[in-house]
């Protein structure tokens, strides 16, 4: 019979009753150090079986990569699977002349100076360090929280971007002033004259069948500057994706997305842009500073390969203009060129201001590249190319036009905003692409009304530039389509390549895989959206290295939304936590993580 503690205490059984009590409080003793003392956490970063599932699968293949260059591959899992992270005490801050806007993959100056040449703008594009900085972004003094949408359109606090070459280098072209605590972007530019309202309108009045915001919804403006054309356009229902690289003219786009503007840092250098093939409505450059005819015409053949059948360019630069001999040499040259690949000019005009502009339109139909007399520039082989455009050079051929499955010519998507929930004319002709496509739109609007906007922890009024960082359709962004902010959408490149669809229903997007660092500046974004990216990535690089990313990414008093299985957000959790974000779950697969303004003591040189 066992026994009792009542009995030990009758029988006065008291040495025993002592070494019980000491055996309580070592016990006791070991449990208190084992949680309190380690300041690391080890997380098993293994492929693991799912417990539940992503949204509907997409029926595209993945990205392929025909480049024969060596871009990096990332394809190793680092460390067998297993990372070692310390919490605070091993977080560092970036030091250095760039740190404060520091963007790994277009800073990498070591790389930069082994280049053997700069003549096609090889330093601007992309030179990824490995390993990649883990290193934490530091604020620049004075920062605080952004001016919300839409007064930010018009201003911006200085602090936030201390940079003021712009202001003197273009102070005679209205394009940015500094008044007391802010920047003031006016709507001038090197060719808005009269404002960018006026030269908009006067692009619409030259071509009325561009119809802003209703034939014309997804636009790429091609040195864009401060991107106010592109931040005007948002009044007549277009979405534009503007970019430059970063270059003399400093911080154009980090003013840009601080203002809350879609932009991305990018250049026409010896590779293609991140876009699919036959994306963009309409492609703008008002003075954008590329010699379109260089390398054999290579640019124009570039944006030729992104612009849609039927699609504009127009093109406001002094040769369309201006008759002495240097400008006429341009022209001619463009003349030669836009001819030999069927683009048909639509308009050419002058405004009161003296300004002038050419419209192109890109042929929607092969008749005229077989009627040409020669075959120059050859038309890309289909079976030899890729819709991919990640770390690919550029073609010095021309894209094969589209036709529709029944074999009739390529038809133009339906006018906006009926483009967003119809039939995309990119969508997959496999079997259920069509049915799969509805039932993700329904997916993600149920989810978004029901979960996202009621009953998680973002303040969506505070909410302006946000990513999604593996878009699938861009479901996520259609069902956000009302609210006043706008969605990057990111297709990673090992994911099923449907950059094309999110394009047809009148969104914008980009490649990137997520092993490297985006081409952004720092502290660009209020929300990163992730649905189900992680567990592939696993495979190929560390999510500690991605959550870094993010980190430099957001803004301070901006939010992580991540859908993901119970595993793998418990893997992420402490590594957000370490970098002081607060962290609330709901349902066991939505974490919302919000960054805070901490950034650590200890400084490292990058």
């Amino acid at each position: 019979m066992a026994i009792s503690v009542q009995n030990i205490i009758k029988e006065r059984k008291y040495p025993f009753i002592f070494s019980l009590f000491l055996l309580l409080v070592f016990v006791a003793f070991l449990l208190l150090n084992y949680t309190e003392s380690p300041i690391t956490f080890t997380a098993d970063f293994t492929q693991s079986q799912s417990t539940s599932s992503p949204p509907p699968s997409i029926l595209n293949s993945p990205i392929s990569n025909p480049s024969t260059d060596t871009p990096p591959t990332h394809d190793q899992s680092p460390s067998n699977g297993t990372v070692d992270v310390k919490l605070d005490s091993d977080w560092k801050l970036c030091e250095g002349g760039v740190a404060v806007d520091y963007i790994p993959c277009l800073d990498n100056f070591k790389a930069i100076k082994a280049l053997q040449s700069r003549r096609h703008m090889e330093h601007r594009e992309r030179h990824c360090p490995e390993p990649s900085p883990r290193c934490l972004i530091p604020l620049p003094p004075g920062y605080k929280g952004p001016v919300p949408w839409p007064k930010s359109r018009d201003m911006i606090w200085f602090d936030n971007v201390p940079h003021s070459k712009l202001v003197e280098y273009k102070k005679d072209q209205n394009w940015v002033r500094k008044s007391d605590d802010y920047l003031v972007f006016p709507g001038g530019g090197t060719q808005f004259k009269d404002g960018v309202t006026h030269y908009i309108n006067f692009i619409e009045q030259t071509l009325p069948i561009i119809e802003w915001g209703k034939h014309t919804r997804v636009i790429l403006d091609v040195g864009c500057g401060v991107a106010s054309f592109g931040g005007y356009l948002l009044d007549k229902g277009v979405i534009t994706m503007s970019f430059a690289p970063k270059d003399e003219h400093e911080a154009q786009i980090q003013f840009a997305l601080e203002r809350g503007i879609p932009a991305t840092l990018s250049v026409i250098g010896t590779q293609r842009l991140p876009f699919p093939d036959n994306a963009y409505d309409l492609i703008h450059c008002a003075r954008c500073r590329v010699h379109w005819d260089a390398d054999g015409g290579k640019p124009l053949m570039e944006l030729n390969r992104i612009l849609r059948p039927g699609g504009f360019f127009v093109w406001s630069a002094t040769p369309v203009y201006r008759t002495d001999d240097r400008d006429q040499n341009v022209w001619n040259a463009m003349v030669a060129l836009t001819e030999s690949m069927c683009w048909k000019v639509v308009a050419k005009t002058v405004d009161a201001s003296g300004i002038g502009l050419v419209i192109y339109q890109k042929p929607v139909s092969s008749s005229c590249y077989e009627e040409r007399k020669e075959n120059n520039p050859p038309v890309c082989d289909p079976n030899d190319r890729s819709n991919s455009s990640w770390y690919v050079p550029l073609d010095s051929c021309l894209t094969p036009l589209p036709v529709a499955g029944t074999g009739n010519l390529y038809s133009w998507p339906a006018p906006w905003s009926n483009r967003l929930s119809s039939k995309p004319p990119g969508l997959s002709a496999e079997r259920d692409a069509e049915e799969i496509f509805y039932e993700d739109t329904k997916h993600w609007s149920a989810l978004v009304s029901d979960v996202y906007l009621e009953s998680l922890a973002i303040n969506w009024s505070s909410v302006r530039n946000v990513m999604d960082m593996n878009a699938g359709f861009g479901g996520f962004a259609a069902a956000l389509i009302d609210l006043p902010l706008w969605v990057m959408n990111v297709i990673p490149v090992k994911e099923p390549d449907t950059l094309s669809v999110i394009f047809d229903r009148g969104l914008i997007g980009v490649y990137h895989d997520w092993c490297e660092s985006f081409n952004t500046y720092p502290r660009t974004y209020d929300l990163l959206h992730s649905s189900f990216l992680f567990k592939k990535l696993t495979q190929r690089c560390n999510i500690v290295d991605v959550a870094v990313e993010m980190d430099r990414i957001l803004r301070p008093g901006g939010y992580v939304l991540l859908q993901d299985t119970v595993e793998m957000i418990n893997k992420l959790s402490p590594i957000f936590r370490s970098l002081h974000w607060s962290i609330t779950l709901y349902q066991e697969q939505f974490l919302v993580g919000t960054k805070g303004f901490w950034r650590p003591d200890e400084k490292i040189k990058i």
